[in-house]
């Protein structure tokens, strides 16, 4: 489990095939303390979940499959990178619960400065616009950030987040521009709470076809 809220900007400096299919991921880590970090232990890498297989002074080693580099983007070539230790119990939660499982890519529609601040507006795909609400929680590339606007359509659902300057100096999100694709994890207690809610729709459907 993570927060959303990035340790440190890393680089990936090398991506070096891994058997047909995969890749393995050489990080170095920036500013992300590495005292407390073992083999074995996850990373959040641009919002998805990664185990460390190797360590070498400040650089990670990942092994990424090929299921997770064609569900995600920003792994697959070297650049900078949102880094987060996983979760402790006794940690603070600043961002919201974050487990590091991409749920899907938006686009970025807008990216621009108003005054200080700055207007990000991305597009999820359709399955995830349910997920989106005012003032709830979203994970762009592994930063937890607060959706202010949400607009659906038939193309998808257009969500628009207010960045503050702290936020766009200690991330990657600095680099998005129109057309860029991100990685979306949606609210985790949003898609509990739907499992929830249409439980019982599912097992008087159940019934009614058993009957039938």
């Amino acid at each position: 489990m993570f927060t959303g809220i990035v340790a440190a900007v890393g680089r990936i400096e090398r991506c070096e095939p891994l058997g047909t299919t995969g890749m393995r991921l050489v990080v170095e880590a920036g500013a992300l303390g590495l005292d407390d970090v073992a083999i074995g232990d996850s990373i959040a890498i641009q919002g998805a979940c990664m185990t460390v297989v190797a360590i070498e002074g400040s650089r990670l080693s990942f092994d990424v499959s090929a299921e997770s580099l064609a569900r995600t983007v920003g792994l697959a070539q070297p650049g900078e990178v949102n880094l987060e230790k996983s979760l402790r119990l006794a940690d603070r939660l600043g961002g919201h619960l974050v487990s590091g499982h991409v749920d899907g890519l938006g686009e970025v529609r807008r990216f621009e400065a108003v005054g200080e601040s700055w207007l990000l507006l991305v597009r999820a795909p359709v399955g995830l616009g349910r997920y989106l609400a005012y003032k709830g929680s979203i994970t762009v590339n592994g930063v937890s950030l607060t959706v202010n606007r949400v607009d659906d359509s038939p193309a998808g659902t257009d969500f628009a987040i207010n960045l503050i300057p702290h936020t766009i100096a200690v991330t990657t999100l600095k680099h998005l521009k129109p057309s860029v694709t991100v990685n979306l994890e949606i609210d985790l207690i949003a898609r509990y709470c739907e499992r929830l809610l249409t439980a019982s729709e599912r097992a008087s459907a159940s019934v009614a076809n058993s009957a039938a």
